[in-house]
């Protein structure tokens, strides 16, 4: 004997439950009918083909939702599998962020270690000149009468300082030093204020420039004659 709770639960698959309880009642209600002989063979027959092609669909959407959660389930193993890969990514990317860290710091490091080795060969530069110039600018008709020393005035540090006589007049010796003058215009720049600096402090004197140098360029050489500098190359003192 046909149940609508059973047709119901069949049909459920396919159709909202509604739909599913009112077509399993309509199917109940035409077989006890044709049981009755109210409806005729024929048409009894087909509501059962009807009822056959339903439970064909039924199987039909039920294999399909079966491959539909199949793939679901690989859909979520795919997505695991790309969660680890971004995982693996995501850390391979905190080691490289603390190796460049590190090279950074090896960076920093090493400039420090490179500009404190350029100072103390720049220091030596100086060092040398101190005994060196004094003889040496006695080809421009200079006399040194106080010794060369590092010295801040006005709030810049000079360098090179020293006081000199020139044809009877006192002078000032203000001078930079750099290891290799390849480009002027910043040494320039930098040497010109120190000297503005002096002569605002002591402005009856004459200010004699100077760069120190272990090479110059020759265009640089001319370029800081235009501007009236003495440049003096380490070879030349010897």
């Amino acid at each position: 004997m046909l149940s609508v709770d059973k047709i119901t639960q069949d049909l459920r698959r396919v159709f909202e439950e509604r739909q599913a309880a009112a077509i399993a009642r309509a199917v109940v209600e035409a077989v006890e009918e044709g049981q009755k002989n109210l409806v005729r063979a024929r048409d009894f027959n087909e509501l059962k083909d009807i009822v056959r092609e339903l439970g064909v669909k039924v199987g039909e959407l039920a294999e399909a939702q079966k491959r539909t959660e199949q793939k679901v389930e690989e859909l979520a193993e795919a997505q695991k599998r790309t969660e680890q890969k971004v995982e693996e990514l995501a850390e391979a990317q905190k080691k490289t962020e603390e190796e460049i860290r590190k090279l950074a710091r090896g960076l920093v490091d090493a400039k420090t270690e490179l500009g404190g080795l350029a100072r103390s060969v720049a220091y030596a530069l100086e060092n040398e000149a101190y005994r060196a110039l004094p003889e040496y600018l006695k080809n421009y008709g200079i006399e040194i009468t106080e010794r060369f020393v590092r010295t801040e005035i006005g709030g810049e540090e000079i360098n090179i300082f020293a006081r000199g006589k020139k044809n009877g007049r006192e002078v000032l010796i203000v001078g930079e030093s750099e290891l290799k003058l390849t480009s002027v215009s910043k040494k320039i720049k930098q040497l010109e204020k120190k000297a503005a600096v002096v002569q605002e402090t002591f402005p009856t004197r004459e200010i004699i420039k100077l760069i120190i140098t272990h090479y110059a360029r020759p265009a640089v050489m001319e370029r800081a004659k235009e501007k009236g500098i003495i440049v003096v190359q380490s070879f030349e003192w010897l």
